[in-house]
């Protein structure tokens, strides 16, 4: 894609609607795969699809293999972000709605301020000190919605393990800032998901071995969405934006992945949309706005 063509305020907010709006879909497509197979077992489907064409984009692109002396790196980051974060995911959306689940797990830019100010040596100003309580009360709404109202132990359980995911993507995100800065994103990209694929194989061979497993034709284009277009396309589409456009763009255009989330889970799977979820996810919103401007600000 040419310099010239992504100078133009269009073409990248046209990009960034795009990809969010797969990415708010893929929540849908997530939760409907566990009608045809077991949690584990489609990750390892997904990723492994994903993996595939991001080594076939890094071949195309000759982007080269990373040195050796960093490949235990990515392999921390590869069982963090894609194997655990994606285990326990789809392992709670077996009892959490769609929509619910992408909020609670884009609430990954908090636990990632928490982390950044623990390991990186960043300050707590107080307008990130006031991003992270919001967003706390935020995560607090939804999960104490669903403790004093719902009083569901199933959905109470799935929703913590969504929590514990995002935790771990955020610790991906300091390991790698710590670790593999020098190492080309579309490389990391590629090579943490084919690790990250191994850890969900052998997590799907002991957990789900002989568990049924529907192939069909709408089951198989959930693999393809997820791992093709979700994975593969989203994160490349998503590397070339980061050279583009500033990181506080980029991460603030993220926010649309929940609020498409919630909607197409209503749209399509007629999840609903309770008091608790709706506050509690505009408060997680607003937390980690305030948090990303102040960030911006050299904070």
């Amino acid at each position: 894609m040419g310099k010239e063509l992504l100078e133009k305020k269009w073409v990248i907010w046209t990009l960034i609607l795009s990809i969010t709006l797969i990415w708010g879909y893929a929540w849908v497509a997530m939760k409907a795969s566990l009608n045809f197979m077991g949690p584990f077992t489609f990750s390892a489907f997904r990723f492994g699809t994903g993996a595939l064409t991001l080594l076939l984009v890094v071949w195309v692109m000759r982007a080269g293999k990373p040195p050796r002396d960093m490949w235990k790196h990515l392999i921390v980051v590869g069982m963090l972000q894609t194997a655990i974060v994606f285990l326990l995911v789809m392992y709670g959306m077996q009892f959490v709605n769609a929509g619910k689940s992408s909020v609670l797990l884009y609430s990954m830019p908090l636990w990632s301020t928490v982390f950044a100010v623990k390991m990186l040596g960043e300050r707590v100003t107080a307008f990130k000190a006031v991003g992270l309580g919001i967003g706390m009360v935020g995560l607090l709404t939804i999960l104490g919605w669903d403790v004093f109202v719902v009083q569901d132990a199933e959905v109470i359980f799935g929703e913590i393990l969504i929590v514990l995911a995002a935790v771990a993507w955020a610790a991906s995100n300091i390991y790698y800032r710590l670790k593999l800065e020098n190492v080309t994103k579309l490389q990391v990209s590629a090579y943490q998901m084919l690790f990250g694929t191994i850890g969900i194989v052998i997590a799907t061979i002991f957990a789900e071995w002989g568990d049924p497993v529907k192939l069909t034709g709408e089951s198989i284009f959930y693999i393809l969405f997820t791992g093709v277009l979700a994975s593969a396309l989203c994160f490349t589409v998503w590397f070339i934006l980061l050279s583009a456009i500033d990181m506080v763009t980029a991460t603030l255009s993220t926010l649309l992945v929940p609020v498409f989330g919630l909607f197409f889970g209503w749209l399509i799977l007629d999840e609903t949309l309770t008091g608790g979820v709706l506050i509690g996810s505009g408060l997680v919103i607003v937390g980690i706005i305030v948090a990303q401007l102040k960030r911006d600000r050299g904070a």
